[in-house]
């Protein structure tokens, strides 16, 4: 109750303190102590007081009890001491030290805990910790070993800093408080700022003790105090300047310890039960070295169910616990009560024994012996850490089982051990987790998990998402779309898609769905949409507006499931370039191969925006990761069924926006994917129709020009089977034709996409000569004289072609705009109208003309394209394509060279020529000739320059007259021409080589990996034209539109590329494809088992086990092999003592056998050597 009304005060004096700097409240809060009665030291000669205090620091009150002091024979803090307020407290400056300073507080011993804990969270503002290590021991003047150094700075200090905890020691610059604060001062020398204030070192020390104490006292406070330290390299009393902040705890006392025991022991139990957020704080004791006193505090501390730590081989006390725990053994009771006083005396005397041994000067002997039975009663509560055995990288480790340990005494309910999963995830320590948490004895629960599933997913700790998800964590219940958008909002600032989201804050819209639709470029339909109640097909900007009036509502889509949770996990992960963790939500999500090409495609647009050349790495390497996932399960579907790895391809996806495999892989420009012998085995297949493959081309020709062919068996066709039933094979019935036989060969020939490109290629040679025709021949001159018949032709051809790109468009914008050749289409086309708007005007008629004869150029380098099915033409298409890209750099360079040289070169041999045209032709045309070798020496040299008239005069030159060139700088002209001929034709020309080789041998090293890539867009395109070609394709669009928008039949070739499954056949392909898939996993995971290093990791790891397992036999047999050796020994004095006068010695000294057999075992398991050594006498 008293705590309670404390901590209610000090939070209403808070409300008004923290923005005042005047802070005279904490005295009339905190209070002091001093003795009040002064009880003569015997071993002072009366000048001391048993509190350490001198007589004169004593009032006349405490000396002038007499009667007290004759009845009261030892000092106590309870009773001869009053307490006052406090008159040290504030802020601490250390002198010389520049540091921040620190918070200190003189405090009475009988001060509550949860006071003094609401000061130091609330009014010092220390972060409240998530775990809390309080070292005892290893105080006063006692060295402190290197392997105990290496603990805390290496161990403990990172283990604090990994989850916010507070370290509590004596504070003061002696012992293990001084090795704790240097570590703190190395890890805040070496961490980034934000993590600096993660550690937070708190000295809890006894006033009486502190050096320059009388520095600190102030009654009203001091902001700050300056303290001064002398810079010595001893231990001392001094506080130590790493310390956040200190306690000085005041029970009356000068020079004494203990004083401050009781309110530690009291402040830890307090914080125990203090919460973190949701993280109920665990509180640990460390004891390192330690004194026989410590063993009083031990037993306090383990009666209040808190967990230690011991450090076995750091001290005394130490030592004593780690030699009582590992002596003494559990035995059963025997069954009468004189059994059980026999056993209990027994281990009352083995106890006695090691306390005796550790502790030889101690009087009060049973009353340690009692304290050291008690804690071996709560043994369970002690963790030992062996230095020589466990390294300092274990420490975390081994505080984490501690806790466990502990926790496990109090409950085996599962939320009891939340707050150390929590401590395990914080740690991202999934191995404990698993062999303490999760082997079976403990229950988890859905709700144990949630909040921990969140934690793992934001800090990206993909091990423990599988932890969870493996142990009783329903994702389909976890992940609603609240949630998701959580998710979302918790990304880091500094990620690449925090900035491309925070793009669209302004405009307030669906950003993630904007984000994925941006990164897309419009291959699939919007993400989202349908959650948020929105069509596909609505505009951007009412989108906003809906999303904008929604998240105004009650939002109830946000406690919806979501449809997709591993998909959506999946996106979230790959987004962030989360590698470990993308992986796993890529093995837990279903249409693998259509995800893993999803996230090659996300990736690669996200490294075209990406800055950073380390992250812009990682990202590229992490889709190629992606798309190697996908051409290794889709080989493994291909070798599995080749029928059912064809539907996999061209089946559309619900979860990814009605796109196929086959789109998002060119999207995604997956190159790898589509070198694989499945996928091209399908197109070929679609590209051949109902033929056979191996037609002969010539047979497809005299087939085109004689159409009758196609009934005889000229041609092979696959009898009664269309290619949408092949490739539904094993999932549905094969169809029957439902046309006559004239009408179905016919169909078969002339509906396949090779027939399409034939006549597409035959005609439009025909084309390119009806143009060139015209243009030679009978391109008349304007109205009303032409144009001729030929040339409506010509116009009524180009509209055909006009009609064929409408219709392109019509289908898809943004894919049409994307493609190079559609681009090279609307320029041609686009001239060709210009041409001819041109020609019919007699003003612009030649200009006209030449537009047209230009517009010829472009249409012939259209027929470029077709050569895109040959094998061995479709690379070199693009090597022409890359050197172009080399040509614009090199003409950089040259520009740079042609400019310096033609203007110095056009100033030095003509002073003054007014006429543009000339002066351009001889900056720039005439420098680009020499390059060839035309190099007009009758104009460059002064010696052969003819004799044809010119004038200086500038009236003449400015009529039209040739000015004279100069010849005083001729020399230089002559030098300034050789320099330029040897940059240009030596070094550029060599160096443009060198780029036209390294990209011919770059394309040529992967052609045939180009070349099937590309194939797909030829295929695709002529799959989707129509039969006849240009011009009577006029006819096919007729038909089509027709059928398409009066009869309203729907598409059967659109099948052969998007096949829309639903149903038992949808979850039959998906379960058959993730079949697939696991064994792919499985087998991957034996070559990575089967691997040279996990081979040497699991040796090393059982070799580590023997050599364990050895030196624990070897410390059963220690004791034989010495007595054994002391046998020998008394046998050999015995009979040399029994020869002549003293000691004759009848045969060699007996050997230590026991050293002997240890050797032989060293030497089987490569052990360290051991000292023997004989019993003591």
């Amino acid at each position: 109750m008293r705590n309670h009304l404390h901590s209610a005060a000090l939070c209403k004096i808070l409300m008004f303190s923290n923005s005042c700097v005047f802070q005279g409240w904490i005295p009339k809060i905190v209070k002091k102590k001093a003795c009040t009665t002064f009880l003569e030291d015997p071993l002072s000669n009366g000048d001391l007081c048993q509190c350490g205090g001198e007589r004169a620091l004593h009032g006349s009150v405490a000396t002038g009890d007499y009667f007290g002091s004759a009845v009261v024979s030892k000092w106590d803090s309870a009773v001869h001491t009053s307490e006052y307020p406090t008159d040290a407290f504030g802020e601490l400056e250390f002198a010389g030290a520049r540091r921040r300073h620190s918070h200190f507080l003189r405090l009475s011993c009988d001060t509550p805990a949860s006071l003094v804990y609401t000061l130091m969270t609330v009014h010092w503002g220390l972060p409240a910790p998530n775990l809390v290590v309080s070292v005892v021991g290893g105080v006063g003047k006692e060295k402190v070993k290197s392997w105990v150094r290496d603990v805390l700075r290496q161990g403990l200090v990172r283990a604090a800093q990994s989850t916010g905890a507070w370290i509590m020691t004596g504070g003061m610059r002696e012992g293990v408080g001084r090795c704790v604060g240097e570590a703190v001062r190395d890890h805040v020398a070496a961490a980034s700022s934000i993590s600096q204030s993660k550690v937070v070192a708190l000295g809890v020390a006894p006033w009486g003790m502190v050096a320059n104490r009388k520095q600190l006292i102030n009654e009203q406070g001091s902001f700050p105090a300056r303290y001064y330290v002398q810079n010595i390299s001893e231990d001392s009393y001094y506080l130590d300047n790493n310390y956040q902040a200190f306690l000085l705890v005041d029970d009356g006392s000068i020079g004494r310890r203990g004083g401050e025991t009781n309110f530690i022991t009291h402040l830890e139990d307090h914080i125990s039960h203090q919460r973190s957020g949701n993280i109920e704080i665990p509180v640990l004791c460390m004891l390192i070295s330690g004194e026989a006193s410590v063993l009083k505090v031990l037993d306090m501390s383990l009666k209040t169910a808190t967990p230690w730590l011991v450090l076995d081989g750091s001290g005394p006390a130490a030592d004593m616990i780690t030699e009582l725990l590992s002596d003494l053994s559990p035995t059963s009771s025997p069954g009468d009560g004189e059994g059980r006083d026999s056993s209990g005396a027994e281990q009352r005397e083995r106890v006695k024994e090691i306390v005796k041994k550790h502790f030889p000067t101690e009087k009060a002997l049973d009353k340690l012996v009692d304290q050291a039975v008690s804690i071996y009663q709560n043994r369970s509560l002690i963790t030992v850490f062996h230095g020589d055995q466990d390294g300092p990288d274990d420490f975390d480790t081994v505080i984490l089982k501690a806790l466990v340990r502990a926790c496990k005494q109090v409950s085996s309910d599962a939320s009891e051990y939340t707050e150390e999963l929590k401590l395990a995830v914080a740690w991202n320590r999934v191995d404990i987790a698993k062999s303490e948490l999760f082997n079976g004895d403990i229950q988890w629960q859905y709700e144990d998990l949630e909040d921990l599933m969140t934690d793992a997913l934001v800090n990206n700790k993909p091990q423990f998402v599988r932890l969870f998800t493996e142990n009783g964590l329903n994702i389909l219940q976890y992940l609603t779309y609240k949630r998701l958008e959580s998710l979302y909002q918790s990304l880091p600032d500094s990620t690449l898609v925090y900035t491309l989201l925070q793009k669209w804050l302004k405009e307030r819209d669906n950003l993630v769905s904007r984000l994925l639709e941006e990164i897309f470029g419009g291959v699939c339909q919007p993400f989202y949409y349908t959650v948020l109640g929105l069509e596909l097909g609505v505009s951007t900007r009412k989108a906003a507006k809906y999303v904008n009036k929604l998240q105004q509502g009650d939002g109830a889509y946000g406690e919806k499931p979501c449809a997709y949770p591993w998909a959506s996990l999946f996106i979230w992960a790959v987004l962030q370039n989360r590698r470990e963790m993308a992986l796993y939500f890529w093995e837990m999500t279903g249409e693998s191969v259509l995800s893993a090409l999803s996230a090659c495609k996300i990736l690669r647009e996200l490294s075209k925006l990406e800055n950073e050349t380390e992250n812009k790495f990682s990202l590229k390497d992490l889709a190629q990761k992606f798309e190697e996932q996908a051409h290794d399960v889709f080989s493994a579907c291909y070798q599995s069924s080749e029928n059912r790895s064809f539907t996999l391809l061209i089946r559309t996806s619900p979860v990814w926006g009605g796109v196929t495999s086959l789109q998002m892989a060119v999207a995604a420009d997956a190159r790898l994917f589509f070198s694989h012998d499945g996928v091209q085995t399908l197109l070929s297949k679609i590209w051949w129709g109902d033929m056979s493959s191996r037609t002969e081309v010539w047979k497809l020709v005299i087939s085109f020009l004689l159409p009758p062919l196609i009934y005889t068996n000229l041609i092979t066709f696959r009898s009664g089977i269309l290619i949408s039933s092949f490739i539904l094979l094993g999932w549905s019935k094969t169809d029957t034709p439902k046309h006559p036989f004239i009408l179905h060969r016919w169909r078969q020939f002339w509906f396949a996409p090779v027939t399409s490109f034939l006549g597409n290629v035959l005609m439009y040679f025909l084309f390119l000569f009806l143009f060139a025709y015209v243009l030679l021949i009978e391109f008349k001159p304007p109205p009303p004289v032409g144009p001729a018949t030929v040339e409506f032709v010509l116009y009524f051809w180009i509209f055909t072609l006009v009609c064929e790109e409408i219709r392109q468009v019509s289908n898809q914008l943004m894919l049409y705009i994307q493609d190079m050749w559609n681009k090279f289409d609307l320029t041609a086309i686009s001239l060709f109208c210009l041409g001819l708007i041109c020609r019919l005007f007699p003003w612009s008629y030649e200009f006209g003309r030449s537009v047209l004869c230009v517009d010829y150029m472009v249409f012939t380098l259209r027929l470029i394209h077709i050569f895109a099915i040959n094998k061995q033409l479709g690379p070199k298409i693009i090597i022409v394509g890359k050197m172009v890209k080399d040509v614009f750099f090199f003409l950089f360079f040259l520009g740079v060279w042609l400019m310096a040289y033609g203007v110095a070169n056009q100033a030095l041999l003509y002073s003054y020529d007014p006429r543009p045209y000339w002066v351009f032709r001889r900056v720039f045309y005439r420098p680009y000739l020499h390059i060839y070798g035309q190099i007009p020496l009758d104009e460059i040299d002064g010696v052969n320059w003819p004799c044809k008239p010119c004038t200086n005069n500038v009236t003449l030159i400015h009529e039209g007259a040739e000015p004279c060139p100069q010849s005083e700088a001729n020399w230089l002209v002559l030098i300034l021409l050789s320099v330029y001929l040897l940059v240009t034709n030596v070094l550029l020309l060599n160096l443009l080589i060198a780029m036209f080789s390294y990209t011919f041998s770059k394309v040529q090293e992967h052609s045939d990996v180009h070349w099937k890539f590309q194939r797909y867009n030829l295929i695709v395109e002529y799959h989707s034209r129509p039969c006849l070609a240009p011009p009577f394709i006029i006819i096919s669009h007729l038909h089509l539109f027709i059928k398409r928008n009066i009869r309203k039949v729907p598409s059967v070739k659109i099948k052969h590329f998007m096949l829309e499954l639903r149903g038992r056949m949808a979850n039959r392909l998906n379960t058959w494809e993730a079949v697939q898939k696991e064994n792919l996993l499985s087998t991957q995971s034996k070559k990575v088992r089967d691997s040279d290093t996990e081979r040497l990791k699991r040796t090393s790891a059982k070799s580590y086990h023997q050599i364990m397992a050895s030196s624990d036999l070897m410390s059963l047999y220690l004791p034989f092999f010495q007595m054994e050796f002391c046998s020998s020994s008394l046998l050999w004095i015995m009979e040399g003592l029994a020869q002549s006068n003293l000691i004759k010695q009848t045969r060699p000294p007996p050997l230590h056998r026991g050293a002997v057999c240890s050797l032989s075992l060293m030497t089987a398991f490569k052990l360290p050597s051991f000292h023997w050594q004989p019993l003591s006498k």
